[in-house]
């Protein structure tokens, strides 16, 4: 499955840019809806490269169909993202903990300046879970989760910024 997410940042592009490439920043998502606990797995700087892993889990609600398949205490992953400061594109793999074969996810996302001092992120993508019968609805849930997770982050960061 083919996605695309927009996210619209009051911000100027350099203060989001800053926020999502900050360490700090990434302890503060555990706090949105859906996600437990939050780790930096790893963050390197080589010049305007960034390299970050960071992982998650869902703590979130499962249909009984999907659960039936999934097991919510094993839903966790590495989001691996290299962002380019100069071209403001990330790449990045979701990397799940477990059932690695079942679950396939990688993308980019593309930062540009918005007017009135405000910025634009859109995720593109692809997202394929390989479970009989049910990886479509798996998909589906996948992306609501994401699409909900864009909106609050958005939030987020738009108070992170203001040192709210």
């Amino acid at each position: 499955m083919r996605f695309r997410i927009e996210q619209h940042f009051g911000r100027p592009l350099d203060v989001v840019e800053d926020a999502l490439c900050d360490p700090t920043f990434v302890s503060r998502m555990a706090g949105l809806p859906k996600v437990g606990r939050v780790e930096l797995v790893l963050h390197e700087v080589d010049g305007p490269v960034v390299h970050q892993q960071v992982r998650y889990a869902f703590a979130g609600d499962l249909s009984p169909a999907v659960r039936r398949v999934v097991d919510p205490a094993r839903l966790t992953w590495v989001e691996d993202s290299t962002t380019d400061r100069t071209t403001h594109i990330s790449r990045f793999r979701i990397l799940p903990d477990n059932s690695a074969a079942l679950l396939h996810c990688q993308g980019t996302f593309s930062l540009t300046p918005e007017g009135d001092g405000a910025s634009q992120r859109v995720a593109e993508g692809e997202l394929k879970v390989s479970v009989p019968l049910v990886g479509a609805k798996v998909e589906r849930a996948i992306l609501s989760g994401l699409e909900e997770h864009a909106a609050t982050e958005v939030e987020l960061v738009n108070s992170w910024a203001t040192g709210v």
